[in-house]
Order: C-alpha cells, then structure tokens, then sequence
C-alpha cells in the first residue's frame, strides 16, 4: 500500500460540500487538481480560490454528469497519458426526494447517470492508467445509506458501495486501491437544495465534512475499501446489517422522513 498521495486528483461535484473539502484538503497537501461540476461560474471561482489559497494548479472542466457524452469528456482526461489523473475522487451528488410509485421517472434516470454511470465509466477510464503506473487511488462517495433500504437513493448507493469494494478486490496488487466512502449525515447545502428549510436529523448525527474527508483519505492510503466515519455511523451499519428486512424497512422508513422535492445535483 502506498504510505501517501501522490499525483494529480480529479474531483468531480468540486463547487460544495463533500467534493469542495475535498478539493481543498488535496490542494493543502501540493496536489494539482482537476475540477469538474456543472456550473461554470461557481466551478471557475472555486478554482482561482485554491490557486490564490494554496499556489497549485488548478483545471477546471465543466460537465453535466447527466449527460453522458459530457462524461466521456471528463473520462477522456483521465485516459490522458500525457498528464495522468492519479487520484479519482467520484463525488457528484444527486438527491432525490420522491417516492418512486408515482415519481418523475426522468428524474429516477438522472440520478442513476449521476450516482451510477458517471461512477462506472470515469473509473473505468481512470483505472487501467493507474494500474499501469503501479500507483492511484480512486475514491467513490457513497453513503451509509447504501447499507438502508430508503428507496432508491439508497439502492444507487449500494450500487457504488458493492462496486468500489469489488474492484479494491480486483486491484490488489497493483498499487491502486478503491475506497468507497459512506458519510452519514454532513452538514452540507445537499438537503437544502432539495427544499430543507433546517437541519433533518439531531445535532449528534452530523459529522463535520473534515473528518470525512481525512478518514476518507487515511483509507485510501491504507488500501481500506469501505470508510465510514466516527464510531457511531459504524454501529448504525453494523445493526443495519443485523436487522430483519421487515424490521429494517420499518426503520428505515422513519429515517426518509417522508420528504418530497426535486433531485438536484451538485
């Protein structure tokens, strides 16, 4: 396993929350990054921020991850030899709070473009690279909800959980690992964007986006194909993987909340 990070990273989702700590964290440590995110005006005043803050270069690259002929774009960057991409940060978010009977079926496509595809075809893209080069990390954002049965954000979740865990297994030996990183709730603009007007779970739920990221990272140093972070969230997915599914179901319906809005993505 490799005792840091080294080489360029790639974060998708960069202008908010997870993705922007993540881009901050790497650019603190010297990385060069490239930044990808729908909205160009946020996406270009983000990046002249980490270079003014921390003197690294910094590539922006817009895209809508709905659209896949905008993904390959992204996944033709990090295909590029000439500059290679070492380190993959998969974290575009999509939140979707709708019931699927009687929801926005185009919605439901979207968030798996999002979630799913975009997740399939940029590590893919990035993986051979990596592998050829003896070294890489590829870091999936996933969601302790990927080990919950709240509807099918949730199953999008256990897609990239499963996935990333699986190809930590297929990578071994190569000098790239896989980490799917599974937060539970963080104070981000995520559920905001779906129409939240304040917090939607306890104080005591919310980790702060900074222990994600450093545990998220100290994983894929350490070649650990799941990180979920603090103690507590651990315990949540240890009794979540104990419960009866009609007990969990029951659960995990109190848990959604019920909430309805639109799907967004960031």
């Amino acid at each position: 396993m490799p005792s840091h990070l080294s080489g360029t990273a790639l974060v998708s989702g960069a202008t908010a929350g997870i993705g922007l700590e993540f881009a901050r964290t790497l650019a603190a440590q010297g990385h060069e990054l490239v930044v990808v995110a729908r909205d160009g005006a946020r996406l270009q005043q983000v990046a002249d921020q980490l270079r003014a803050e921390f003197g690294v270069g910094v590539e922006v690259l817009v895209a809508d991850l709905c659209d896949r002929t905008q993904v390959e774009r992204v996944a033709d960057r990090l295909r590029d030899t000439a500059d290679p991409v070492d380190i993959l940060v998969n974290n575009a978010g999509f939140g979707l709070a709708q019931r699927f009977v009687g929801g926005d079926l185009e919605r439901e496509e979207a968030m798996l473009a999002v979630l799913v595809t975009a997740v399939l075809v940029l590590s893919h893209a990035a993986a051979p690279g990596m592998a050829a080069r003896g070294r890489g990390q590829i870091i999936n954002v996933s969601s302790v909800a990927s080990f919950l049965t709240t509807g099918t954000y949730s199953a999008a979740k256990a897609w990239v959980t499963t996935f990333t865990a699986s190809l930590a297994i297929e990578l071994d030996g190569t000098g790239v690992t896989a980490t799917a990183v599974c937060p539970g709730f963080v104070r981000t603009e995520f559920h905001q964007r779906l129409g939240a007007r304040g917090p939607v779970a306890p104080a005591w739920a919310y980790v702060p986006v900074t222990e994600v990221v450093n545990t998220a990272l100290a994983a894929a140093v350490a070649g650990r194909p799941v990180s979920i972070p603090t103690r507590r969230y651990r315990t949540v997915v240890a009794l979540a993987r104990q419960l009866p599914l009609r007990l969990s179901h029951r659960v995990n319906r109190r848990l959604a909340g019920g909430r309805r809005g639109r799907g967004r993505q960031r």
